[in-house]
């Protein structure tokens, strides 16, 4: 082969190379199967379940120990095993002022409008996304079980759903007829069960009937979840880009029946109970669980099930997109399978680490120190003890036993001799463990920021120092409470409310008409802003209330000023500022409606004005006017009766002229039996008497 038969092979070569990489099917990948799917879901799950069974599990166990005060295995027989609880006391104090941090006001979120007109939305959004947190659900004790799970085992985990539960309505109908039923049958979301049908002699059919309805009540949910039922993969540093996040269970068979599963396909992974006794989830609990064989029904009987949300590129389109993929069993099966938008968890943690998903807890700071005062505690205790009930020395058989043995008070010791038993006095040393003990204290007050002062001690009652100084020890007593809860604000509960919002906004298809601000309003979220930023209210029920009720009031009386000079249209603080300023400091007192104390100006709707004064001389001069009209109109009024009356007069003495004349006419003609003309004589009665009214009316008449 010469160099230009290669040179032409080589070309040859590169255009099919070309040719290929060109080729739109060459480079993407297919859609993956539903098996390499369940691989990657099965081996991403396995991967974090052997890190929380190796690492997590153990250290949540020994924090679940050292907070209910267990023993520490390093226990002696007959020497002091006494436990110190630092660990359950430090997050027992801390506990209150988290809890007030967020629950003391009326809101515990705020959403801030993005445009111009988007303030009614955001007020609305506002309230009722507190509404669902607090009325919707248990919100204080998602809170309660999440911080404390944050303090104690590193993290709490929130999640968030939309439920989709269905109410039934059901009535009973009897004498239902053909007509009728065929009615109810054009209605599809009516189901009808026909209870009795009765016949009469001419062959017509009457129903009784069942009937029911399904009603949809989608509402959002907001749950705790156990930090030992909560998966994440090990190389993730948080859940926004953890590969796989998921939350595993071990649930009852009617539970997933109830969720749409089939009953046989989930009889069929019934058996798992390895979650049911791990480590953390067993040193949880108060008791020790005893397993069972069997459930008492096999609907009762318990099956593993994961919901799982992971990264995958499941359309082959070379970006990977979030599913949420649900197995069951040990096998790990998909039953579900579907893209969503958002992963509906949020973790929380009092002392994050950076770029790493697990930081450090409130126990992880106190654990050293609860098992070091223990130690101190123990042997200080059986110092007490050989100083108050030293131990014996006798002379072998020369002593009963018996006697040496009782602790009775005031016992008898029998002994052959004087002097062949006697104590073995130890002196009492325990008094040096107290400064150790002390010293432990303070460490655990420079660690966690609790103090004496921070558990609300009266600044009045320390009379060595002065008022000033104890404000100042208070304040920053609980400056480390304040971190952590703005860590939980920011960190935790700002993409909560975000993702509450989203799943209100997406899937509320209805209004709903709910009681906000003492009033029942109508709320229809779907034309929201499901971007609106949030704000959260933290620190308005801790620190000094007085020096804040004193900062508030000062504003209160600038604001007062500025309202009385420049009225309140004014460019420093109107109505609406002034308002917030008495809500502030009654949601300070500990109330939390201040709309029952003052009424919000955006929400008042000012009564009509009222109509001005008259003038009393306009009041005199209509009177007069009113009455001379009257006057005028009871002169006419007696015009007018005159004239009919007179009208009526003339009628009646035509009418008895008339008379007479064909009386007269009558006899007339019966006496002589002559015709007489009674037209003739009436017309010229008439015009003789129209010939006087004139004369007497005059020529203008």
């Amino acid at each position: 082969m010469d160099a230009l038969e290669a040179a032409e092979i080589l070309e040859e070569a590169m255009d099919e190379i070309a040719g290929g990489a060109s080729d739109p099917e060459m480079m993407e990948e297919g859609p993956i199967t539903l098996e390499e799917l369940e691989g990657i879901v099965k081996r991403e799950l396995e991967d974090a379940q052997t890190w929380q069974e190796g690492f997590l599990s153990t250290e949540r166990a020994r924090l679940l120990n050292y907070y209910h005060g267990r023993p520490f295995g390093n226990e002696e027989d007959g020497r002091s095993q006494v436990i110190s609880r630092d660990v359950r006391d430090t997050i027992q104090a801390m506990m209150p002022g988290l809890m007030r941090m967020f629950f003391g006001a009326q809101n515990i979120v705020e959403f801030v409008p993005k445009g111009p007109g988007d303030d009614e939305a955001a007020r609305q959004a506002t309230d009722y996304v507190n509404y669902i947190i607090q009325n919707d659900n248990p919100g204080f004790k998602v809170f309660y079980e999440a911080f404390k799970d944050a303090l104690l085992l590193k993290t709490g985990i929130i999640k968030y759903w939309w439920d989709e539960s269905l109410e039934v309505e059901a009535w009973e109908l009897s004498g239902i007829d053909q007509i009728d039923m065929a009615v109810l049958g054009a209605d599809p979301e009516l189901t009808i069960e026909v209870v009795n049908m009765t016949a009469d002699e001419m062959g017509m059919e009457t129903y009784d009937v069942r009937l029911s309805r399904e009603i949809s009540n989608g509402r959002v949910k907001v749950a705790s979840v156990p930090p030992e039922e909560f998966v994440i993969s090990s190389r993730a540093t948080s859940i926004e880009d953890a590969l796989m996040v998921g939350h595993q269970s071990l649930v009852t068979v009617s539970d997933l029946v109830e969720m749409g599963y089939d009953y046989e396909m989930v009889r069929d992974h019934t058996g798992s109970d390895k979650l049911e006794y791990s480590m953390d989830r067993q040193a949880r609990r108060i008791d020790e669980m005893v397993p069972t064989d069997r459930a008492a029904h096999e609907s009762m009987e318990l099956v593993f099930y994961a919901e799982t949300y992971i990264r995958v590129d499941y359309d082959g389109d070379g970006f990977a997109e979030l599913r949420k993929i649900c197995v069951i069993g040990d096998s790990k099966n998909i039953v579900a399978n579907e893209e969503v938008p958002f992963c509906p968890f949020v973790d929380l943690c009092p002392d994050p680490e950076p770029h790493t998903w697990l930081g450090t807890g409130v126990g992880d700071n106190v654990d050293d120190i609860q098992l070091i005062k223990s130690s101190v505690m123990r042997n200080v205790l059986d110092s007490l003890a050989l100083a108050t009930t030293p131990r014996m020395g006798v002379v072998e058989g020369m002593v009963n036993m018996d006697d040496v043995l009782n602790t009775e008070v005031g016992a008898v010791v029998r002994m052959r001799q004087p002097g062949m038993a006697f104590p073995l006095e130890t002196p009492f040393v325990g008094q040096h463990g107290f400064s150790a003990l002390e010293y432990m204290d303070n460490m655990r007050e420079n660690r966690t920021g609790i103090t004496k002062a921070a558990v609300g001690l009266d600044p009045d009652a320390l009379q060595s120092s002065t008022r000033a100084a104890v404000a100042a020890t208070l304040s920053s007593a609980q400056e480390r409470t304040e971190l952590i809860g703005r860590i939980f604000a920011e960190m935790g509960l700002v993409p909560l409310f975000r993702g509450i919002l989203k799943l209100t906004v997406a899937n509320q298809d209805r209004p709903r008409v709910v009681r906000l601000r003492g009033k029942w309003v109508e709320i229809d979220p779907r034309a929201w802003d499901a971007g609106m930023d949030v704000s959260v209210n933290v620190g308005l029920g801790i620190g000094d209330l007085e020096a804040k009720m004193t900062y508030l009031s000062a504003i209160a009386d600038k604001q007062e000023q500025a309202i009385q000079a420049m009225g309140p249209q004014n460019p420093i603080a109107g109505l609406q500022e002034y308002r917030n300023t008495l809500a502030a400091m009654t949601e300070l007192m500990g109330f939390k409606s201040p709309e029952k104390f003052f009424v919000d100006p955006a929400q008042w709707t000012p009564p009509p004005p009222e109509p001005a004064q008259p003038d009393p001389n306009m009041i005199i001069a209509q009177a007069e006017a009113t009455k001379a009209q009257a006057d005028a109109m009871n002169d006419a009024n007696k015009i007018d009766l005159e004239r009919q009356e007179a009208l009526m007069k003339d009628d009646l003495e035509r009418d008895k002229l008339d008379a007479d004349i064909r009386l007269r006419a009558a006899e007339i003609e019966a006496r002589w039996g002559a015709a007489v003309d009674v037209q003739l004589i009436k017309a010229d009665i008439e015009r003789e008497r129209n010939a006087a009214r004139q004369n007497k009316e005059g020529p203008n008449g």
